[in-house]
């Protein structure tokens, strides 16, 4: 192989690497912040479960660390997922045995740790771009754990009505409504980040992101914005209809999609951001 295509292999390489481990970190971050808002009556099994969950989700981040820029962003970030992996495998360890009146106290630190990570990963990925590119990586990245995390935790709770039947649909219908939420969010944040770039292209700053997302390469800009974002919109408008009827079974089967539709908006998102350079 040529040097020239080694350096192309490894390039993609690093970006694929780099990729997943902001979804990964993203995803399990979002699980631990809804940790702090669903009912403790839906029971100790299911927050072990999600703490379990997100504890193997930061450590399976950490396989792809390596691809992360350097910088004092970078490690920053780093420090903040060691702080938030290593609270909540204490908070997954202790629930329902020990240390239940310090528990809220370590989810509490889980959840600053996370967001210390969400924070200098977005300067980091954006470094050397104007400010205002760099508050709309933060406000990306911080919106798209929420919604990752929003979506996967209803699918799961959802579930959990089968564990426990008497569980009222309310956890649901609060659980759905902060997914919803996150969503609205989420869409304006890269409504406002797809308006910026192309407001803001002077020529001689390379390819206008107009002609990128009218280019052939940018069906991975619409595509993103079906499956990771009008889907999910769709289908989560769906499931609060049917939880206020408190069909819950039909409600979860409806999550399911929904989720697998935000991990696919999500990952092209990241590799929109490592492309293109605009936090979508």
């Amino acid at each position: 192989m040529s040097s020239t295509g080694r350096r192309s292999t490894d390039g993609l390489e690093s970006d694929s690497q780099l990729i997943l481990y902001l979804f990964l970190t993203h995803l399990g971050l979002g699980i631990i912040f809804t940790l702090a808002v669903v009912s403790r009556e839906a029971g100790v099994k299911f927050f072990r479960f999600n703490a379990g969950l997100a504890a193997l989700l930061l450590a399976a981040a950490f396989a792809f660390r390596g691809a992360a820029e350097d910088g004092l962003a970078a490690r920053a970030a780093f420090v903040g997922l060691v702080v938030s992996e290593a609270a909540i495998a204490v908070y997954w360890a202790t629930i329902g045995r020990a240390l239940a009146r310090v528990r809220p106290a370590i989810l509490a630190l889980a959840c600053v740790a996370g967001l210390v990570v969400l924070v200098t990963q977005a300067v980091a990925a954006s470094s050397g771009r104007p400010m205002t590119t760099q508050a709309l990586t933060v406000a990306s990245f911080l919106s798209s754990a929420a919604l990752l995390g929003g979506a996967c935790t209803a699918m799961i709770l959802g579930h959990w009505y089968l564990v426990i039947p008497s569980l009222h649909a309310s956890h649901l219908q609060s659980m759905v409504k902060i997914h919803m939420a996150s969503m609205a969010v989420r869409i304006a944040v890269v409504a406002a980040a797809v308006v910026f770039a192309i407001a803001t292209w002077q020529p001689g700053l390379g390819p206008s992101f107009r002609h990128y997302i009218l280019s052939v390469s940018g069906v991975f800009f619409w595509q993103r914005v079906l499956f990771g974002l009008a889907g999910p919109a769709l289908l989560s408008y769906m499931t609060w209809e049917t939880a206020k009827i408190r069909s819950t079974q039909s409600a979860t089967g409806i999550l399911y999609v929904d989720f697998f539709t935000v991990v696919v908006g999500e990952v092209l998102a990241k590799y929109l951001l490592l492309a293109t350079h605009v936090p979508v």
